[in-house]
This record gives structure tokens, C-alpha cells and sequence, in this order.
């Protein structure tokens, strides 16, 4: 497409923006045909029946004028454009494609080619809407987007329900979604329980429970149940307002590839203006040869020479990739870290939170002295139920998960960073550390059957996990260990990019053992352990330095300084952070580690769909160049195959990466 028109474009876009809502349907991407859709259509079937017309005229009944008159109102409907464009791009000093057009056309019918003109202007045209309609493949993708989340919503007020636009809904307003219906604002649960559809936004294949207290976002869909939320974002601060308004920023942020390419552009054109006036000229006055069949030659240099095809080979496919993305829960702001992903070599993952699901479980309850492991965890969640510890959290669980019923507790007593103390039914009991035994013959000389306590307790912390001691008046009678779980698809998600020649590399705060634990098991190839967020950036600039290309993974937050000094900053779980959207250059919408399986693969389809899609249009515009000097190609040849055809070709390779599932 001609740089003007692809300005005047860009300019009516944000003019049509400017006057409407970003995050609903109003938005123009969502309402207005696209420009490649309403006029350009019956620009091009009016030429054709003019065409076909001045052809029959021509060849059917020998009426060469009026052939000739239909021929040059083929390039008056469908040339209009190209030739003000080629005169504007003129005037600015600027060699455009619309003027290697208008000089082949002109030139045609100069020298008696009237059809051949008029076929060069109308395929032309024709090419110009096919990618029109590659560059509008962005613009559709947000419009699919924007019509994930409704524009009204079903709100309580007075104590009645109404429907209003969601532009109207305020802050902590209580809005009602029933089964089927689209999650309007992003909010918290506060009455109902129901499975929520999350895939558009996390790209989460099964819906998931939502009951008081979760987060839902706009665009998910409430499967089941009836849901009352409370509003904590404005319309136009919703996540999903966030990802659209992101992916529109990301078609600015171009690729090596897609800058190298433009600029190339800019030098192509004078250059091939300059070898055609050679082609045209050198042969009829130093040669003696026909100085029409000569001229003829040029002007099809000039058509075939258009970097149509090759101004369009990248973005068309990078656009294709990042919308694919989105779709499944990967926001990637820009061409370049497609690019940049396929040439990873060192992977570096914060733990908590990343690797590890950043909430600890328990893992084992172990007995003594003939206590029960229900009784141990009964008497261990009685006392922590009192306490806001985040081992608490845990093994309240624990004992909800096992429906065990818990014990009122007397006389509690908590001991700060050391563990809790109370009666329950009349017993003194206590749970804590070993410092809260610390002073006791029990932990130091008491055996259990499978040995003594002491070095059971050193064994889990020597494995970098978390234990409480539970005891009585006179014994201890369990141990709970605790963890935090490594998340399920992590060790095949590091087999995989290991198989793939990437280093795996973990930069942790927590301890040696900690890391450790999560090291062996997960087969890291490296791990730092006990790191400030200073020290993880010094670690990624020192891999940098030794490897050259370095992708981190974290959580958005402690991780910034981290993600943003890396080559490419990956944020997982971004659905329910904002820091985590902001901070990255991609970012996960769920917790899932398998999507960097998929993220790689999709920047391998697309970077190879990019260099199939160059490789084809630099091979076949040589190709026909040369023929073209040789004589073997026409007008309608060079514009129709190796402008229309060409171009053609690019989009739907570069439409493969979206479609089908990305191997």
C-alpha cells in the first residue's frame, strides 16, 4: 500500500477514535465498516465491468476508440487515488510506489498499450486492498476484543435492579450476572457461587469456580450460577480496556526485520526509477535497438520492482502473531519480542510465586506417642485458627480440606516467631518451631519409632521445608511439614525448553535449601538463593554479558527492575496485576508456565512464516525483473502475479500462524 493513503488511513483512524469509548462496543473498530470493505469494493467491480467492457470493445468488435475511452475510464475510477497519491509523495520529493504506477500506466498507453495501462492501474488497486486488508487484521482483532465485554450492566441500586450502560456504573456499585451472561466490569464476588469461562482473558481452557471473594474480570462468562459482584474498576480501567489499548500499541513497536525493511523501502524506489530510465535509454542509443520494445521493458521493471509484497511480508505476519497470542492468553506489546523470543538462550525464572504457586501446603503430618494424625492436625488448625500467620492459612486448610471439625481453644497464648500455646479441653497444648521447645528434654532426648525427633526436623529443614512441632504437658506428639508446591507444569515446562538449548537459571531471595529443593527437582541448570532485588538485576546483566540473549520470568512486582532488564521481561499472572501488564514486554494472563512452551513455538512459526514470506518476495520480484529486461514478462503479468498475486500469497501464509495449532 502507497505510504500516503497508509497515512491518510492512520489519521482518519485516530481521528474516528478521538470522540469514542475505548473499552465497548462504540468504539469504531467495532461499529464502522472497514475502509477495505465498503468503497474499494465497488471501486473494483465498477473497473471490472469497465475493463471487460473496453476489452470486448476492443478485441469483439474492432471499436479501438471507444476501447481506448473505456481503457482510461478503468484508470480514472480505479487509478484516482494512485495518481494523487503519486503527485502528493511528487511534490514532498518523495518516490513513492503510486508513482512507478502511474509512469508504467501513463507509459503504456503512450505507446499504444491502453488495455495493459488500464489492467496495471486495477490490479494495483486491487493489491492495494488486499493489504488493506492485512493492515485492518489488527484493527479486527480489537473489535473481536471489544466485544467481549457487554456494554450495559444489571445494577442494584435503591434497593432495585436496573440496566445501564457500563460507563455509568460507579465504583463498589453491586452489579447482578446470571447464568449465560458476560461478566460486564472487573469486581469482586460478594454473593453466589458459579464456574466462570476465563479463556478470554487467561486463555484458561476450564472455567473456574468463582465464590465471595474472588476477582472476576469483564468479557468472562458466568457459566452456571447466579453471581452478585462489586465494582473496584471503571469501565475504561478494566483489564480487558487495558489488553486492548496494548495490542493497539503494540503494531507501533516494530521488528528488526519490519524497521530494516522500511528503511530498505525508502532507498528502493529512486533506485529502481533510476535503473528503468537505464533500461529504457542504454539499449535504443548505444545499442540501436527499439526504443519502443525498450521502453515497454522499463515500464514492467517499474510495475514488478514494487515492494508491495515485501513492505507487507513482516508486519502482516508479526500482527497475525501477536493476535494469535492474545487469544490465548499471551499479551505481547510489540514485533519485536517475536523476534527476540526465537533467539533465547538463557531463561531465568524468579521462584516464589513463578516456579512455585507462592502459597505453602501441607505436605506431611507425622505422629507420635499413639496421637492420630487427625488429632495432630485437629490441635495444630484449634490454635492457628486464633492466629494470622501465614502458616496458619495453611494448615487451616489442611484441616478444611480433611472435614475435620475444630476444637474451642482457652487461655491462647502467641509468642511471636515462635508458635502459639492454649487449652483445649482441659489440656495445655502448644505448636510452634523448636524454639518453642527449645529448653524441653522432650525434643532433645525423646525417640519416636522412627527415630528422634531432632534429626527428623533437620532432615525436612535440610530439604528447605517449613516445620511446626505440636505437643503436650509432657510430650511431642507430631510434626507438620510444610511447602511451597512447585507448580504442576513446571518440570515440564523446563524439560521442554532445555530440550529446546535454552539454560534454565533460578534467582530466588529464600534460602540455600529452599532453592535448592526446587532446583533438584525441577532439574535447573543453575539457581542463586538468597537474592535482593539488586542482586537478581546484577545477575541478569552478568548473563547478558555471557550469553547475549536472556528472557526473566516473574511476578511483575518484586521482579520489575529485573524483568525490565532483561531482553524480553515476562510477567506471569497478569490477569490480577496491573503492575505485572505494566512492568513486562509480554505478559501471561493466567498462572500457567505451559504458555511459554506455546510462546516459543509461536515465535519460531512466525519469525519462519517471516522469512518464508521475504524470501519468497525478494526470489520472485528478481525473478521477473530479470525476465522482464529479457522480454518474457508483460504489464498484466508483472502487476497481476508478481504485485496482486505476490501479495496475496504473503497474507494467507502470514493468516496460518493464527489458525491451526501451533507445533
Amino acid at each position: 500500500m502507497s505510504e500516503d493513503n497508509h497515512q491518510n488511513q492512520q489519521r482518519d483512524s485516530k481521528n474516528d477514535s478521538s470522540d469514542t469509548c475505548t473499552c465497548c462496543g462504540g468504539d469504531p473498530y467495532g461499529e464502522k465498516q472497514p475502509r477495505w470493505k465498503n468503497k474499494p469494493l465497488a471501486i473494483i467491480l465498477t473497473s471490472a465491468v469497465i475493463f471487460i467492457v473496453g476489452i470486448i470493445l476492443e478485441r469483439f468488435m474492432n471499436q479501438g476508440l471507444l476501447a481506448e475511452l473505456a481503457f482510461l475510464a478503468v484508470v480514472a475510477v480505479a487509478g484516482f487515488e494512485i495518481i494523487n497519491g503519486a503527485f502528493k509523495g511528487l511534490s514532498k520529493l518523495r518516490f513513492n510506489m503510486n508513482l512507478l504506477i502511474t509512469i508504467a500506466a501513463a507509459g503504456a498507453f503512450l505507446i499504444g498499450h491502453g488495455e495493459e495501462g488500464a489492467a496495471v492501474m486495477f490490479l494495483f488497486y486491487v493489491a492495494e486492498f488486499l493489504e488493506d486488508y492485512a493492515s485492518e487484521r489488527a484493527q479486527r482483532s480489537i473489535a473481536a476484543l471489544l466485544k467481549l465485554a457487554p456494554e450495559t450492566a444489571h445494577v442494584i441500586r435503591n434497593g432495585h435492579e436496573m440496566e445501564i450502560h457500563t460507563h455509568a456504573v460507579n465504583l463498589d456499585e453491586l452489579v447482578v450476572i446470571r447464568p449465560g451472561d458476560k461478566v460486564p466490569l472487573d469486581g469482586l464476588v460478594v454473593r453466589g457461587i458459579s464456574a466462570v469461562d476465563q479463556s478470554p482473558i487467561t486463555g484458561e481452557s476450564m472455567p473456574v469456580t468463582k465464590r465471595k471473594g474472588d476477582q472476576v474480570f469483564a468479557g468472562t462468562i458466568n457459566t452456571e450460577g447466579y453471581l452478585e459482584i462489586r465494582v473496584n474498576r471503571k469501565s475504561n480501567e478494566t483489564i480487558i480496556s487495558r489488553i486492548i489499548e496494548l495490542v493497539r500499541q503494540s503494531k507501533e513497536k516494530k521488528s528488526r526485520t519490519e524497521s530494516f525493511i522500511d528503511r530498505f523501502a525508502s532507498y528502493y524506489t529512486p533506485a529502481v526509477i533510476l535503473i528503468a530510465i537505464l533500461v529504457a535509454t542504454l539499449p535504443p542509443f548505444l545499442l540501436g535497438m527499439s526504443f519502443n520494445d525498450w521502453f515497454y521493458r522499463a515500464l514492467v521493471l517499474l510495475v514488478v520492482s514494487c515492494p508491495c509484497a515485501l513492505a507487507i511480508s513482516t508486519p502482516v505476519s508479526m500482527v497475525s502473531g501477536i493476535t494469535s497470542a492474545t487469544r490465548n492468553g499471551v499479551l505481547i506489546k510489540g514485533g519485536e519480542y517475536v523476534e527476540e523470543m526465537k533467539k533465547v538462550k538463557v531463561m531465568v525464572f524468579d521462584k516464589t510465586g513463578t516456579l512455585t504457586e507462592g502459597q505453602l501446603e501441607v505436605t506431611n503430618i507425622i505422629n507420635f506417642n499413639n496421637s492420630s494424625k487427625d488429632e495432630i492436625l485437629t490441635i495444630a488448625a484449634s490454635l492457628e485458627s486464633h492466629s494470622k500467620h501465614p502458616l496458619a492459612k495453611a494448615i487451616l486448610q489442611r484441616a478444611k480440606d480433611d472435614d475435620l471439625k475444630l476444637e474451642e481453644v482457652h487461655n491462647f497464648k502467641s509468642i511471636t516467631g515462635i508458635g502459639l500455646k492454649g487449652k483445649i479441653n482441659g489440656n495445655q497444648f502448644q505448636v510452634g518451631n523448636k524454639s518453642l521447645f527449645e529448653n524441653s528434654i522432650l525434643l532433645s532426648d525423646h525417640k519416636s519409632p522412627d527415630g528422634k525427633i531432632r534429626e527428623i526436623n533437620e532432615e525436612y529443614e535440610k530439604e528447605g521445608k517449613t516445620t511446626i512441632l505440636v505437643g503436650n504437658e509432657t510430650a511431642i506428639i507430631g510434626l507438620i511439614v510444610l511447602a511451597d508446591r512447585i507448580r504442576d507444569n513446571a518440570k515440564k515446562t523446563v524439560e521442554y525448553l532445555k530440550n529446546n538449548g535454552i539454560r534454565i537459571v533460578m534467582l530466588t531471595g529464600d534460602n540455600e535449601c529452599t532453592a535448592k529443593r526446587v532446583a533438584s527437582h525441577l532439574g535447573l541448570n543453575e539457581y542463586y538463593h538468597s537474592l535482593l532485588p539488586d542482586d537478581k538485576v546484577q545477575k541478569i546483566d552478568e548473563l547478558v554479558k555471557s550469553h547475549g540473549h536472556v528472557v526473566m520470568v516473574g511476578d511483575g512486582v518484586n521482579d520489575a527492575p529485573a524483568l525490565a532488564r532483561a531482553n524480553i521481561g515476562i510477567a506471569m499472572g497478569a490477569a490480577g496485576s496491573d503492575v505485572a501488564i505494566e512492568s513486562a514486554d509480554i505478559a501471561l494472563m493466567h498462572d500457567d508456565l505451559s504458555k511459554l512452551e506455546y510462546l516459543l513455538k509461536l515465535s519460531r512459526k512466525t519469525m519462519g512464516v517471516v522469512q518464508q514470506n521475504v524470501a519468497l518476495s525478494i526470489v520472485v520480484k528478481s525473478s521477473f525483473a530479470l525476465f522482464a529486461v529479457l522480454g518474457f514478462v508483460t504489464l498484466w503479468m508483472a502487476v497481476g502475479i508478481g504485485d496482486m498475486g505476490l501479495s496475496l500469497a504473503v497474507i494467507l501464509n502470514a493468516i496460518r500462524i493464527g489458525s491451526g495449532k501451533i507445533q
